[in-house]
């Protein structure tokens, strides 16, 4: 992959987030903040962070119970990990699904950055069938991290991140602290 357009694509992609965050009633901003907002943080693009890797799915999809950030337990099934390298170490990280018919994979995790450089309470990654996979190869691309909604503002309960999905590494990739 040509690292100018790469780096091309994830910053267009950012000013759109940007703009949106700044200007749609469905930015979760708060609406007092929204005039002096600019951008979001962001670390610089790395392919060093963007894996195409294939999911190992598992035979026996466990229901499991994920607490939020409201002290409720939301219905997820463990559909697969994706196992990886970075910096020399082994990460494996689960992937959820929300139900058996939805294409949408949700891979929350904490890292080393966490609490420091990003949100205390970890980020996200979604990925979309459509968008994210190539034959039997997921794009797993920590460029494309977000913070959950509950980072911008405390009218939002967001997912917390299983105790399986902590990671002890540094992923200096996607956003970091809003403020």
């Amino acid at each position: 992959m040509n690292t100018e357009n790469y780096e091309r694509k994830i910053k267009s992609d950012r000013v759109g987030k940007d703009h949106f965050f700044k200007t749609r009633f469905q930015s979760p901003i708060p609406e007092e903040e929204r005039d002096t907002f600019t951008k979001l943080n962001y670390f610089d693009a790395d392919l060093d962070y963007r894996f195409e890797l294939e999911l190992e799915e598992f035979e026996n999809k466990e229901s499991v119970k994920i607490e939020d950030t409201g002290g409720n337990l939301r219905d997820f099934l463990k559909w697969g990990k994706f196992s990886f390298e970075i910096n020399g170490q082994s990460c494996i990280l689960n992937a959820y699904k929300s139900n058996e018919t939805e294409t949408r994979l949700f891979i929350p995790f904490k890292d080393a950055t966490s609490g420091k450089e990003t949100y205390g309470a970890g980020r996200y990654v979604d990925l979309e069938e459509e968008q994210h996979k190539l034959g039997n190869q997921w794009i797993l691309d920590f460029n494309m991290a977000t913070n959950p909604r509950c980072a911008y503002s405390n009218n939002y309960v967001c997912p917390l991140i299983p105790f399986e999905n902590i990671l002890k590494v540094e992923i200096k990739a996607g956003e970091k602290n809003y403020k």
